[in-house]
């Protein structure tokens, strides 16, 4: 259950069409660090870590109509003042219009697998959005991932590892949404509960920021 409305709900809601020249400190109205998540799904991740957090701004990606609808009206009936949500491509959000050097973290859990051979290029993970993602990190900046298709993961990894403005960390990261290794998604704990294997991986940006 969601709070009980009294009072007009804010606009969250980022318009994709007018990110020309974005930047967070005008979105939020502040210098915070930016945390953002690729699908967000029904949103319940990122309307937690925005409770636990308010110090930091938070931005949600999902292209999925039914689902940003869905996590759009939960953050609003909740007010948090510190989230943001996108409509939009996120490949084509992180290639073209995050600015660079300008997250603290971002944040992929369980992204559409396409598991047919034929549908590969649709993925998420191509070597162009790996550099993109390595160059919106601030330095020191984390990139999560996770999801529980093998294959897929099989094909993320060395995408990540042959980066080289990324090294390999640990998974588990309290200050990041990751306790006990589990960021309780509302897909991990579906898939947790029906016996499936979780893969994850970590990467910090430790690079300096000349690209």
């Amino acid at each position: 259950m969601g709070p009980i409305d009294t009072a007009a709900r804010p606009n969250l809601a980022l318009d994709p069409s007018a990110l020309d020249g974005l930047r967070w400190a005008s979105v939020f109205g502040n210098e915070r660090p930016v945390e953002v998540e690729i699908g967000i799904g029904k949103g319940a991740f990122l309307l937690r870590r925005a409770q636990q957090w308010p110090e930091r701004n938070f931005v949600g990606i999902e292209w999925a109509n039914e689902f940003y609808r869905y996590a759009l009206d939960r953050m609003q009936r909740w007010r948090v003042a510190n989230v943001r949500l996108l409509r939009t491509d996120a490949s084509y959000f992180l290639r073209h219009q995050c600015p660079r050097h300008s997250l603290a973290a971002l944040h992929v859990y369980h992204p559409d697998p396409w598991p047919k051979r034929r549908h590969h290029k649709r993925r998420l993970f191509q070597p162009a959005f790996v550099e993109a993602a390595a160059a919106c990190l601030v330095a020191g900046g984390r990139l999560a991932v996770q999801t529980d298709h093998r294959e897929y993961f099989e094909w993320i990894r060395p995408l990540l590892l042959a980066c080289p403005a990324l090294r390999e960390t640990s998974f588990e990261d309290a200050d990041f949404g990751a306790e006990g290794a589990r960021v309780a998604t509302n897909y991990e704990v579906k898939y947790l509960r029906e016996g499936r294997a979780i893969y994850q991986i970590a990467m910090r940006r430790d690079t300096p920021q000349v690209d």
